[in-house]
């Protein structure tokens, strides 16, 4: 087995069961088995799309009630969305790109969730014309929108939800805050718009299940004050957040279901239970691998330099992320900072990361549980390629 990238500066753990689960992510005797038979040229994500499937088994499980709709954005690769489909899963967008890949796939457009509360108008009638029911909105402005687009259109309102134990909290862009919902159910009351459901975000990678709980403590008020004034609420969607292994340990997915089903008890037959898991069914199932293109040392200080940095999938680690990093090096771990390969000053991934002192030009450097928010960041900038995506399976 390659070494194994030490971790640093850990946050303390908050309070909760860990998985006990066995951990599922791809076997890095099959990433090697791979580069036998394809020699590498650039930057790859290697998914294993039975490994898609089962984080999809799972989660069903785990909540029967709740369809798991796949946030496309995470991992928009076609073979990973068939896998998806062919598990029973629905999908949520964020643009009209999204919509046509689906569409193209066959996924039944009235099954398609629009969940970015900030729609452009040609995109809301782009949506609309194709045959899109569900929006989401946050704002008077954004209902009025949608209703002048589509009157017929069923709204799902998004609100504000704690954040606390989330690795990135989401929370101030969207989500409409308690004291805004009279205002907000009142203004489509007014232009007769269908609000009918209510959505909320926990926040990415959320280690503290309570946040699930006290988001549908306040979907059900606001649910209750939809009815008083003839509204019929008839969709709770639970979001995104939940959880993946990287380098500390998480509640599993059976420990956040059974704070939601134990609330969803409060929730009569008619309202129709989906999430936006993203990350939680594409993270585990990959690989990102890539090539240091070259090491410098100034000021006493070591660079590391990558052929795919934050332009080319790696984006995360500068907000926080931290993912396990093998090499096929085993020496004593240093800092080093690491970059890529672009000339822009931005594009450093980790400083101080501690990695092996003799990692050099033309070393491999294999990223575990990447499958997630990597080759869907990625751009062509400074002319370097984009990275290419690799299945194992079918």
């Amino acid at each position: 087995m390659p070494r194994t990238a030490t971790v640093k500066r850990l946050r303390p753990q908050p309070e909760f069961p860990l998985d006990s689960h066995p951990e599922v992510s791809l076997d890095f005797t099959r990433v090697k088995q791979y580069l036998a038979r394809h020699p590498y040229k650039k930057p790859v994500l290697l998914v294993d799309l039975e490994i898609v499937r089962t984080k999809a088994r799972r989660f069903q499980t785990a909540l029967p009630r709740v369809r798991p709709h796949f946030a496309v954005k995470a991992n928009p690769d076609p073979r990973v969305l068939k896998a998806l489909i062919q598990e029973g899963c629905g999908f949520e967008i964020a643009s009209i790109a999204e919509l046509d890949l689906l569409i193209s796939l066959g996924v039944p457009v009235a099954e398609i969730f629009y969940s970015n509360p900030m729609k452009s108008r040609a995109y809301l009638e782009y949506a609309s014309a194709k045959g899109v029911e569900w929006f989401v909105v946050d704002s008077v402005e954004e209902i009025r929108k949608v209703q002048s687009v589509k009157a017929d259109a069923k709204m799902y309102l998004r609100i504000d939800a704690p954040n606390i134990g989330s690795d990135w909290p989401l929370a101030g862009k969207f989500g409409a805050h308690m004291n805004d919902i009279p205002e907000l159910i009142q203004a489509a009351v007014d232009c007769k718009a269908d609000l009918a459901g209510v959505t909320f975000h926990v926040g990415s990678q959320c280690l503290n299940p309570e946040n699930w709980r006290v988001g549908m403590e306040r979907a059900r008020k606001v649910f209750a004050a939809m009815r008083t004034v003839g509204l019929s609420p008839r969709l709770l969607n639970l979001g995104g957040g939940y959880p993946v292994r990287h380098v500390k340990p998480i509640p599993s997915i059976e420990t956040s279901a059974e704070v939601i089903n134990k609330e969803l008890r409060h929730f009569g037959p008619e309202v129709q239970g989906i999430a936006e898991p993203g990350r939680y069914l594409a993270s585990d199932a990959g690989y990102f691998i890539c090539r240091v293109v070259g090491t410098a040392t100034r000021n006493n200080q070591r660079w590391m330099y990558w052929d795919a940095g934050v332009f080319g999938g790696v984006i995360e680690t500068t907000e926080g992320l931290r993912y396990i990093i093998y090499t096929e090096r085993d020496g004593e771990p240093v800092a080093w900072n690491v970059a890529g390969p672009t000339c822009d000053s931005v594009d450093v991934v980790m400083r101080d990361e501690l990695l092996p002192a003799d990692l050099q030009e033309g070393d491999m450097i294999f990223i575990k549980n990447a499958g997630a928010y990597t080759t869907a960041y990625a751009s062509n900038f400074n002319g370097f390629p984009l990275p290419e995506v690799a299945t194992l399976g079918s």
